[in-house]
């Protein structure tokens, strides 16, 4: 039994394998009914598709909401607001006996490979488990897609029979990648699944996911504050802020020339090998608001040194989020936006 039955995507298909549409999550930080209800806007109305055979990157401050995000597309977290469509299949609301029969189609790939990971259990059980969950082939067939998924993400067969505390921390995250694709998925969401390596072992992951990615047409949702992994790996590039995206481009597009200061300021903290190579932009102070009690307006100009009037007065509403190229920023030109009339 092939290991990428099914999952095979045409080359030709224009349809996105997941959108998402204002996607919002709030929490209450205070569910008890003593003193006054708070809410924290964690994920504030995220829009993107994610096309078949690509890797869109989330990238962002720790606390941004990345991910959050990423729990909600996989339906582990319920949403507040918005909608999630996996191959054009509206999955925000689904009661959990109907979500069970999608999951298979969306995976992910937790940041901690060893958490991930039942300690208690073989790597072999570990991945038979799923395809048992799902019924997926005989017991025999189980055994030899073990192997088969083993040898697929660079491990020997005799890895079957060993615990996770007996492997490394890039090993371990060989076999959560290889959990992922026991089901076939369309999207595996890659949630900081390299920030826990050594940068040797990064980039041999990194090599894995794109040699995967090739032989299947998967689908990647790559979570990272790492720009230059982000960089090396995706096709396409969302910035986030405060639970919102405020850029989203073709990678090469954005960090050859970024639109949002905020961008510009990530970019700027990028190590370079000659300083004088980096270009002269204004200065960005303050730290980070809270989610709690954000400021208003756009959430990033108590931070960003071109802020004007509208900044502090308006929120930046993209007019269509799902274009290729775009930022939320009313000081900077070009930047397609129209609030109640206003276009920067």
């Amino acid at each position: 039994m092939s290991i990428c039955e099914d999952s095979m995507v045409s080359p030709a298909s224009t349809r996105p394998v997941l959108s998402v549409r204002g996607v919002t999550k709030h929490f209450d930080l205070n569910p008890s009914h003593f003193g006054r209800s708070k809410t924290l806007t964690a994920v504030d109305g995220v829009s993107f598709d994610l096309m078949p055979g690509k890797t869109l990157a989330l990238v962002g401050e720790s606390g941004c909401g990345k991910s959050t995000t990423a729990r909600l597309v996989t339906r582990l977290l319920d949403l507040s607001e918005g909608e999630v469509l996996l191959n054009g299949q509206d999955i925000s609301h689904l009661p959990e006996r109907q979500m069970h029969a999608l999951r298979r189609r969306i995976q992910i790939v937790f940041q901690d490979p060893y958490t991930s990971l039942n300690p208690r259990l073989t790597i072999g059980t570990i991945l038979r488990d799923p395809m048992e969950n799902y019924r997926i082939g005989t017991s025999h067939d189980r055994e030899d897609r073990v192997v088969a998924l083993l040898e697929k993400v660079g491990l020997r067969a005799d890895f079957a029979h060993r615990y996770p505390h007996q492997l490394s921390g890039g090993q371990r995250q060989r076999v959560g990648i290889a959990r992922a694709l026991s089901l076939d998925p369309d999207v595996i969401v890659l949630d900081e699944a390299v920030s826990a390596l050594d940068l040797s072992v990064q980039a041999q992951i990194l090599n894995l996911l794109q040699d995967l990615q090739d032989e299947m047409g998967l689908a990647y949702l790559f979570i990272s504050h790492d720009l230059s992994v982000v960089h090396h790996i995706s096709d396409q590039v969302a910035v986030m802020y405060l639970g919102a995206i405020v850029e989203e481009g073709p990678t090469d597009a954005v960090f050859a020339a970024p639109r949002h200061p905020y961008t510009q300021m990530l970019l700027d903290a990028v190590p370079v090998s000659n300083p004088a190579l980096r270009k002269p932009r204004p200065a960005l102070t303050g730290e980070v608001p809270s989610p709690a009690n954000p400021p208003s307006g756009c959430h990033f100009h108590p931070r960003c040194a071109l802020a004007k009037d509208v900044c502090r007065q308006k929120k930046p509403v993209v007019s269509d989020p799902g274009r290729n190229r775009w930022a939320a920023c009313f000081a900077i030109e070009d930047n397609n936006l129209i609030d109640n009339g206003y276009k920067g």
